[in-house]
């Protein structure tokens, strides 16, 4: 799947319309996250959900509960700088890679925002990886 293509649309509707969304997307808590890609160091942006813990912003490498991590997990660990987008405001921060309890913390809470991200991590975990979890902390 070439999500550049399936994620320009999303982007677009995202920005014109100050962080809301529509079709499956509608009133699902959405971000943009532009990032340097690891690989090419190009600049990316993907539109993802978040949930928020205390200042912070949190986001969830689940790729739909499949055996690897999304693209933008690798871009993340090797140049963890990005430009966050959340409705209208813009700011850069610093993605933290959680790990134990408090990532447990914090996709339990997703979780229980977004049923679906427990049926993720069902389906991760049968594939034998764990679901990565970034804290964005405001720079």
């Amino acid at each position: 799947m070439d999500f550049l293509k399936v994620n320009e649309p999303i982007i677009k509707e995202f920005r014109e319309n100050g962080g809301q969304c529509s079709g499956w997307l509608k009133g699902a808590p959405m971000i943009l996250v532009t990032m340097t890609g690891a690989k090419t160091g190009r600049e990316l942006c993907s539109p993802l959900v978040y949930s928020i813990d205390g200042d912070d912003i949190v986001i969830i490498a689940s790729k739909g509960g499949a055996p690897t991590n999304p693209n933008w997990y690798h871009n993340l660990v090797a140049n963890p700088t990005v430009t966050v987008e959340v409705g209208t405001d813009t700011w850069e921060a610093t993605a933290v890679l959680t790990e134990g309890d408090e990532r447990k913390r914090l996709f339990d809470a997703q979780a229980a925002l977004m049923p679906q991200f427990a049926d993720y991590e069902k389906s991760a975990t049968g594939h034998g990886r764990e679901i990565p979890v970034f804290r964005l902390v405001r720079n």
